[in-house]
């Protein structure tokens, strides 16, 4: 027997209100230490705008927002950067065909595409160029004045669409040539996306380098995999259900398997893939936060430092792997990828079993799978309960509750 929750998590109204009650009540508490609001006009940069990253996720990621109302056109403009030669016009032609419906579009999609490209500007200049981040300075400056802004209250964001070994350089472009006045309620931010440094070492040393250059309330180091609403509704499911709250516990729970299964390969994506594998591209940091968020204590609100310390606490309780309970494997065919070595023995799968040394998950093993290249593509947490006591029904299958499975 199974009980799931599929997609969204509706199973009341009631729910989504307290979740929306959550989030308002802790924007309040930030609200009250907020002297003058957001109200200079906004660019948005994206370093690396060329590449597979930029738009395969951000830019579509940018439309979703701009449909929905977050990036108004009267005081947004989104600026590509990258060493490709191109013209807008040849940008806005590149990402189309990820933001396009296709020919079932509706008017309205259209007309939101033709508006949101009309937004998009790109520069060209190579990442260690003084002359190419002045020109971004220039045109990033040229809309602030179109729009009007006032001197200090323009926003500036810095996405960075780009592998960690270049952050530190470009930072210092972004930092001697493209910061902004900043003395009312102007801002500028730097966004990184995982993988943040490919090991403790040099992920400590770009803590570092980037913690010279900006202050620590410009820098966003993100999960996109966190932005998923089954993903932030774990939170909900966990602290906001009378029905979990008493059995999330060792003397309930007999194992938690938490996957990620893809069925397809690198898809041009060899060379980059190859430097980190499968462990450090999703295990290390999607399926590690998705542990946290499971096992973690109440936090005291859902402020993101209170969050935070609560997911540490949790890693502070793992305990070191052992080899036994970890497997590895490499799908075949991946090493007939051109940008990948003949001899690679970098891992498409991996399989590994994490235990966690506190009163509530002492003795319950933490199972994470994730692989390319694999029969069904799946993203899936499994609650696996122990069998009930005397058990009448003599029940082959063990009671499971799929949080989350999306075939």
């Amino acid at each position: 027997m199974s009980i799931e929750l599929r997609g969204s998590y509706s199973t009341s109204r009631n729910n989504s209100l307290e979740r929306n009650s959550f989030r308002s009540e802790s924007f309040s508490e930030d609200r009250d230490q907020e002297v003058i609001p957001d109200v200079g006009c906004l660019s948005i940069v994206v370093l690396g705008a060329s590449g597979d990253l930029a738009k395969k996720k951000t830019f579509p990621a940018l439309f979703n927002l701009f449909r929905q109302g977050f990036l108004q056109p009267n005081e947004v403009h989104i600026f590509g950067y990258a060493r490709t030669k191109l013209s807008d016009d040849e940008l806005r032609e590149r990402i189309r065909g990820f933001l396009s419906q296709g020919k079932g579009a509706s008017t309205e999609h259209t007309d939101d595409l033709l508006k949101f490209l009309q937004l998009v500007k790109y520069v060209s200049g190579s990442y260690d160029s003084e002359d190419g981040f002045l020109l971004l300075n220039k045109e990033i400056s040229a809309h602030e004045s179109s729009r009007r802004s006032q001197p200090g209250t323009s926003r500036r964001l810095f996405y960075l669409a780009l592998p960690p070994s270049v952050y530190p350089l470009v930072c210092k472009m972004i930092r001697g040539y493209c910061m902004n006045q900043s003395h009312l309620s102007g801002w500028t931010r730097i966004v990184v996306e995982k993988p943040f440094g490919k090991d403790l070492f040099s992920a400590e040393e770009l803590s570092v380098q980037l913690g010279e250059l900006f202050d620590e309330q410009q820098i966003y180091r993100i999960d996109h995999y966190l932005g998923k609403e089954l993903v932030q509704n774990l939170l909900v499911l966990r602290f906001a259900n009378r029905f979990f709250v008493p059995l999330w516990n060792r003397d309930n729970i007999a194992n938690v398997q938490i996957v990620f299964r893809e069925d397809f390969g690198t898809e041009g994506r060899g060379g980059y893939f190859d430097q980190y594998g499968i462990i450090r591209d999703i295990i290390q940091n999607h399926l590690l936060q998705v542990l946290c968020l499971i096992t973690m204590e109440k936090p005291v609100s859902l402020k993101p430092e209170h969050i935070r310390d609560e997911k540490v606490k949790v890693l502070q309780s793992v305990l070191p792997i052992k080899y036994e309970e970890i497997v590895l494997g490499q799908y075949e065919g991946y090493r007939d990828d051109p940008t990948v070595s003949d001899n690679s023995n970098t891992p498409t799968f991996a399989t590994v079993v994490l235990r966690i040394h506190n009163e509530r998950w002492e003795g319950v093993p933490f199972i994470l799978k994730a692989g390319k290249a694999l029969n069904s593509r799946k993203a899936e947490i499994r609650v696996q309960f122990k069998d009930v006591p005397g058990d009448i029904f003599k029940c082959e299958e063990t009671w499971t509750a799929n949080v989350n499975h999306t075939e």
